[in-house]
């Protein structure tokens, strides 16, 4: 009989493990999708990066071509002349224009998606000053043509315009990037404070066994960043935080001299409750 009922309860866990498997193997097919989602959106946006640096490398290619063309053409004799020093000079135009257009998009793109990085914004100023360049030899080189009385009077307007043009476009540009930091600096901004009962008081941060549930002193707190600032020294050997934040996105330890310090393991997470911390300390 006690030899049936063991059997009997090895069948049953037999049973339960092979209920708890396709749990198991749901939530690792789950994570695998996530990641799965994950690293082909980055694929995507890198794809597309690269794709718009190719075209903005394609066009530089076609202008130092028509560039070449234009040397030739200024060089040479004949009444067809002017007629390709125009025709050059008109393409030079219209892909420089592309060019911007194409740089202002890789700015967009990098602002806007997930792939960050110094490296890239680098090449995007390279590219910039690039065009930056090509912009002062074709100045140069229409000084040069209304020096040996080359007119091209089609030309003039459109280039003034687009001087024009390149002027707003930087201007606005400058405008969108500082709004764009002041809301990203703003979305990353928290602040804390630490000191005893009767300091936290006084500021009206602590009352009545509550924390800032009346007209606390603002100016009390200090501001972080909290992408930077990860750890606080609170210089005590008792802290206990008054505000709630999740209990795995830190810790609460004392360093060699006994005085705790805090350290933000998921700042994320952590400030995800609230964007004010306040720690009692003695």
């Amino acid at each position: 009989m006690k030899k049936l009922l063991f059997v009997g309860i090895c069948l049953m866990a037999i049973v339960a493990c092979k209920q708890d498997k396709p749990k198991t193997d749901l939530a690792a097919a789950q994570q695998r999708d996530s990641l799965t989602q994950v690293i082909a959106q980055k694929d995507n946006e890198i794809n597309d990066l690269m794709s718009t640096m190719n075209e903005i490398e394609e066009g530089f290619r076609e202008i130092n071509e028509a560039e070449n063309r234009l040397s030739l053409a200024k060089q040479g004799e004949g009444s067809n002349r002017e007629q390709r020093i125009r025709e050059n000079l008109q393409f030079i135009q219209s892909t420089m224009k592309q060019n911007r257009e194409l740089i202002a998009k890789l700015q967009r793109q990098l602002r806007e998606g997930t792939i960050k990085g110094d490296q890239l914004q680098r090449t995007i100023d390279n590219l910039t000053k690039q065009m930056e360049e090509k912009d002062q030899q074709l100045q140069q080189l229409r000084a040069e043509l209304d020096a040996k009385d080359i007119h091209i009077m089609d030309l003039d307007e459109k280039i003034a315009n687009l001087n024009t043009n390149v002027n707003n476009l930087t201007a606005e540009g400058k405008q969108k990037t500082e709004t764009i930091n002041s809301q990203d600096k703003q979305l990353h901004s928290a602040w804390y404070v630490f000191g005893t009962k009767s300091e936290l008081k006084e500021q009206r941060i602590y009352v009545d066994g509550k924390v800032l549930q009346s007209n606390f002193n603002r100016d009390y707190f200090t501001k972080i960043d909290i992408r930077v600032t990860k750890e606080i020294k609170l210089y005590s050997r008792s802290a206990k935080l008054l505000t709630a934040h999740p209990s795995g996105s830190y810790t609460l330890q004392q360093d060699a001299n006994k005085q705790y310090v805090l350290r933000i393991t998921n700042p994320q997470q952590f400030w995800s409750t609230s964007k004010y911390l306040v720690i009692l300390v003695k």
